[in-house]
């Protein structure tokens, strides 16, 4: 049980630091978006962005644990965080940025404003959601009920991730954006863990029952457990050392 608890809670830190980078994203999108409105109206439509984030994050979570067990929709959101990932690194290396001004959001309206922050908002959902999911499902059940087609557990990790992902994006996301500025390099060490849990999300599609590429209980083995964490972890390392020294080199 108290490994099984351990590896709750790694799980949840993992999700926080993910959370912590697609909110800090979201609330960077959001404040561009609305820049040209006056003061006062960029409040009003900044706390209508925040809104959505809260009530999109929620549908998108709901709505997910009903298909988390169809193994087409695990393959999807496996293809899904390689494709984000693969592209962000790619992009990065090419000098692109990603924090990018939409052309057609100068010049708006006040509610049509909102209305693309909120487009945005599901886009940034969507993102939350599949990485929430390809973390939890994979953990073992713990708890004898279920949401839809998830565990209580498994549930309970994501709600709490999607919770603390909103109180991210609305108390500390400008924290977030001057670290990733700082320390460039974390950027990229998130979107290798995002890479990396779409791995272990193609290794629990291909030990899927209807394909039965991998044995059904290969995802939840010690010997995968540990690769998988252990891999995680130098990632995280990695970047941190990187950013670390890079940091140093500049101030030098």
């Amino acid at each position: 049980m108290d490994t099984i608890l351990l590896e709750y809670a790694w799980v949840l830190l993992v999700l926080i630091g993910l959370e912590g980078l697609l909110a800090a994203d979201n609330a960077v999108v959001m404040a561009v978006m609305v820049k040209h409105l006056p003061k006062p109206q960029q409040k009003k439509a900044l706390f209508y962005g925040l809104a959505g984030a809260f009530i999109f994050r929620f549908a998108a979570l709901f709505m997910i644990t009903f298909l988390v067990n169809i193994w087409q929709i695990q393959a999807l959101g496996a293809a899904y965080l390689l494709f984000i990932a693969v592209k962000h690194i790619y992009d990065q290396r090419k000098g692109k940025d990603h924090t990018i001004e939409p052309e057609t959001t100068k010049g708006s309206g006040f509610w049509m404003t909102v209305l693309k922050v909120e487009l945005a908002d599901i886009a940034f959902a969507i993102d939350s959601m599949l990485a929430a999911v390809a973390l939890a499902v994979t953990l073992p059940h713990l708890g004898d009920f279920d949401i839809g087609g998830i565990n209580g557990g498994q549930f309970g990790v994501m709600l709490a991730g999607g919770l603390i992902g909103v109180i991210i994006m609305r108390f500390a996301a400008h924290k977030f954006v001057r670290l990733l500025e700082k320390y460039p390099q974390l950027e990229t060490a998130a979107f290798v863990v995002v890479g990396w849990v779409g791995v272990k999300l193609v290794v629990l599609t291909l030990s899927h029952e209807k394909l039965g590429v991998l044995p059904h209980d290969f995802p939840h083995s010690t010997p995968w457990t540990i690769t998988f964490w252990l891999v995680l972890l130098g990632i995280v390392l990695t970047g941190v050392f990187t950013g670390l020294k890079k940091n140093k080199q500049q101030n030098a």
